[in-house]
Order: C-alpha cells, then sequence, then structure tokens
C-alpha cells in the first residue's frame, strides 16, 4: 500500500482552487486533512505554515485574531465551521485576498448545511464531499482486496491496520467520539445517552426501511426529537438514507427511506454490510458527479406493496438509469424484482452483483451479472 492513496476529487479541487475557494466536507478520519495536505505540498507550500485546525488552541486564536499567513499560496482551514463567526471570517478573507490565496476550507460536517445564515457565501467557492475510501481509490486490488475492504471498512486507520480487533475498537471509539464531540460542538442537546443508544442501535436497521415511530417506542421519546437526532447523523456524516422511487409504471411504496453507514464495519450481518459497502460506493460515485460536474443525480432504491425490492437505482435528472442489485453469492439467473423493473424500463441498465467471484455475462434479459469487486471498478 503506498504512502498516500489518491483520492478521486483530489485533481478536481486542485482544479477549482485556481478559481474560487473549495469546501471539502465528509465524515470525520476519512481523510480530508491528508489530502489538504497533500495538495498543498503538492503546490509547493509548507503545511506547516499553511494549515490552521480550529481545534488546536494556537491555530484558533490566530483564526480568531484574523491572522493568516502573508503572501501568495494555499490556505487550509479545518473544522472551522465549529467557529460561530467563521462564515464572516471566511467571506471577509476571500474577498480581501482572493488574489493571492486558494483557500481549502476542510470540515466533518455538512458546511453547506452549517453554511446557513449571515452573509453568504454563494458564489464564492465549490463544495466537495470526501466519502471513505472505494475500491478504485485502492487500485483495484481484486477479490482478496475486495474483501479487506468489507473487513476492515474504508477508514484509513482501521483499513491499514488490517485488524479485526482494531477495527471494532476504532469504530466503538469513533461512533462515541461523534456523539459526544462533534455533536456536542454543533448542536444544543439535553440527553446524550439516548442519542448514544440510538448510534449503536441503528446498524441492527440497515437494509431495511426505517422506521421513525419504531425507533421512537424504543427511546421512549418523541417523533420529531428522533427525526432530529437522524438528520444530526446526517449533517455529521455517520449515516446517509437513500429514499423510494416511485413511477405511475409500479406500485411503489413512497415514504420510508433506508440508511446505510459511512462506517459500514458497525454493521454485523454479512448480507446488511455488503449491500451497505456497495451503497457507500454508489453514494460517492453520485456526489462527485454532482460536486465535479453539476449533474442533477440522486440514489434511491425500489420497494413496491407486493413486497419486490431492488437494492439501488441510480437517478439522472428524476429518471432512472441504472437498477442495482446486490447478492453475497454468484447467480446465473438475476433476481425476480430486478427483472420485473427492467421489463418495465427496458432502456435501463440493469446490473446483479455478487460478493463472490464468478463471470462476468450479459442474460437475455439484458441484464448484467457481474461480482462487485469488478462492477466498482468502474466507479471512482
Amino acid at each position: 500500500m503506498p504512502e498516500y492513496i489518491i483520492r478521486n476529487i483530489e485533481s478536481s479541487v486542485t482544479n477549482d482552487l485556481k478559481e474560487k475557494m473549495v469546501f471539502v466536507a465528509g465524515p470525520r478520519q476519512c481523510g480530508k486533512t491528508t489530502l489538504a495536505k497533500h495538495i498543498c505540498r503538492k503546490a509547493g507550500f509548507d503545511p506547516k505554515i499553511r494549515y490552521l485546525n480550529w481545534d488546536a488552541l494556537a491555530d484558533r486564536e490566530l483564526i480568531m485574531r484574523e491572522q493568516f499567513p502573508t503572501g501568495q499560496g494555499i490556505l487550509i482551514l479545518d473544522e472551522i465551521h465549529k467557529y460561530s463567526h467563521w462564515r464572516q471570517t471566511v467571506k471577509g478573507l476571500y474577498d480581501k485576498r482572493s488574489h493571492d490565496l486558494s483557500i481549502l476550507v476542510t470540515g466533518s460536517a455538512r458546511l453547506d448545511y452549517y453554511r446557513r445564515g449571515g452573509d453568504s457565501l454563494q458564489g464564492r467557492y465549490h463544495f466537495y464531499r470526501l466519502l471513505p475510501l472505494s475500491y478504485a481509490e485502492l487500485g483495484n486490488p481484486g477479490i482478496t482486496g475486495m474483501n479487506d475492504l468489507l473487513a476492515y471498512g474504508g477508514f484509513p486507520e482501521p483499513f491499514l491496520k488490517q485488524s479485526e480487533k482494531e477495527t471494532r475498537r476504532w469504530s466503538r471509539e469513533y461512533r462515541t467520539r461523534i456523539v459526544r464531540e462533534d455533536l456536542m460542538d454543533l448542536e444544543r442537546v439535553q440527553d446524550v445517552s439516548i442519542i448514544e443508544h440510538m448510534a449503536f442501535r441503528l446498524p441492527d436497521l440497515v437494509g431495511s426501511p426505517l422506521s421513525i415511530n419504531a425507533l421512537r417506542e424504543d427511546l421512549k421519546v418523541s417523533h420529531p426529537t428522533v427525526s432530529r437526532w437522524i438528520n444530526i447523523f446526517e449533517n455529521l456524516y455517520m449515516i446517509f438514507r437513500i429514499y423510494p422511487f416511485g413511477a405511475p409504471k409500479i406500485r411503489a411504496v413512497k415514504k420510508e427511506a433506508k440508511h446505510y453507514h459511512q462506517d459500514w464495519t458497525v454493521v454485523t450481518d454479512p448480507g446488511a454490510r455488503f449491500e451497505n459497502l456497495v451503497a457507500c460506493h454508489l453514494l460517492k460515485w453520485v456526489y462527485f458527479l454532482q460536486d465535479s460536474e453539476g449533474r442533477d443525480m440522486e440514489l434511491r432504491y425500489f420497494r413496491d406493496i407486493d413486497r419486490r425490492e431492488v437494492d439501488f437505482i441510480i437517478m439522472d435528472k428524476n429518471k432512472p438509469v441504472h437498477f442495482i442489485e446486490c447478492k453475497r453469492s454468484a447467480a446465473r439467473q438475476p433476481a425476480l424484482p430486478l427483472k420485473y423493473l427492467k421489463a418495465r424500463f427496458p432502456s435501463v441498465k440493469a446490473t446483479q452483483i455478487s460478493l463472490a467471484d464468478g463471470p462476468d455475462v450479459m442474460t437475455k434479459e439484458d441484464i448484467r451479472i457481474c461480482p462487485a469487486h469488478i462492477f466498482l471498478s468502474e466507479l471512482l
């Protein structure tokens, strides 16, 4: 494994820094700081001078006093969204020094969400999301690498250690830090212990429509409270939700979302964990096309009132362009729900992927059946 893994957004971020500020958000510990410092060094500047982290006391004082490095170059502002006046500070800095500074802002929360209010930064930045490591970023390491990614997750630290014990320890500590540090930095929450309980409960619900009512009864809190906590977890990139696809041709369920975790190692069921891994890869691809090209892409799923379900649907301009079904074992025939959906949308691509190795073939229904590591190598 190389010392530095080239990330899917690196070249796009580098190019956009020549025109505007760039905001890079994503889960904590997914590699944002490493990426930012690499871009800084590659441009010929010293990150020791050009990198300021709000969580470091000395850097915090410099930010609050607005004492930034002189001269041309890249300036990295990490976790600055935790500062109540960060929007005004960044806006003023850009308006005064955009001619000589390339400003890169990184954070472990949704910067587009926490940007709201105050002076607008609209038109002054490009926004990117960096998610955990993907199969393609690892250099397409074959079926063995695919199994390693499934076992150790996509976060660099546990993946590089390649230890199931260390992965479990890292994952538990990671969830606790999100709730007791990141969440408390950004939100007013009274009963942290209940939120922490929900964080450890959610992985058991991956792969099925998420019932807010069931969670409310389990946690003994109100429906609006559970909904707010779910939104907070999304804003902190701990989880994400995908919503059902509905069309006049099918009797689709149109309400409950499914949810997945950026750290898929928290999901103990093998089939659900594999589905979660694929969901993260597809979301990463959709986000990249949104952020780098302005495409109107979306990730959804299909489930109808007859309980037919297809795991994922890629949408482009509100129209389906790809149906994707996940299976742990290789199969010679596509799943019946996938065949059903393909028959109703003949022009839409359809793929069934399996964790197990096997041939890459097209069926008579024009459905591709292939191993996951081959399919994921074609993404970013």
